[in-house]
């Protein structure tokens, strides 16, 4: 059986207004159900050990999380390696409720973008307002970067994560490295 491996191989670009690398294999889990129901509650709750987030918000300590996707769907964040026990363990709790829960971890990448232009790497990919006052550490979207969906937050000031499909990994990389490339600043949020 062959080893797990991320997309890039943890590619990485540092010599531009921003940082940005692939991050290491993240277990990720998608919850979808109704989000007010006690039980789908405990079983997002109980499993990722962070608190229920707000619309709009992710709430997220170190590889674990929830993050707010839509209505009725949650993205659980967990270590990789401890997927199989995550998702037996929400399978139980909701046993009784319609929901679904499914591991995606294998088909997405995440990324980083770190440094003082990262907002503003991030916004010339994405329809956001991602002015300091718009987009606050802990906010979450989904949104189209470029020409492909990625959802993304900010866990501190001045880094984001990214998601995407790991098939479309490639071109997200490429799309943040120009972006951050050497020269391109525009001090859109320069104080």
């Amino acid at each position: 059986m062959s080893e797990p491996v991320t997309a890039l191989g943890g590619a990485s670009s540092t010599d531009g207004i921003a940082m940005v690398s692939e991050c290491a294999l993240q277990g990720m889990i998608t919850l979808r159900g109704d989000l007010s129901a006690s039980a789908f509650k405990k079983a997002a709750t109980s499993a990722s050990g962070v608190a229920m987030p707000e619309q709009g918000m992710a709430t997220v300590e170190e590889n674990r999380g929830l993050c707010w996707m839509s209505p009725d769907e949650l993205l659980l964040l967990c270590p990789y390696d401890a997927v199989g026990g995550t998702l037996a363990k929400v399978h139980k709790t909701l046993a009784k409720s319609h929901a679904l829960a499914v591991n995606v971890s294998d088909a997405r990448a995440m990324f980083r973008v770190s440094g003082t232009g990262a907002r503003e790497v991030m916004a010339k990919l994405c329809p956001v307002d991602l002015a300091p006052d718009q987009f606050t550490p802990g906010m979450f979207r989904r949104t189209r970067m470029a020409q492909v969906p990625a959802a993304f937050w900010m866990p501190e000031e001045e880094v984001f994560k990214i998601i995407c499909f790991r098939s479309q990994a490639q071109y997200v990389f490429d799309l943040l490295t120009v972006a951050a490339q050497p020269g391109s600043s525009v001090g859109l949020y320069q104080e």
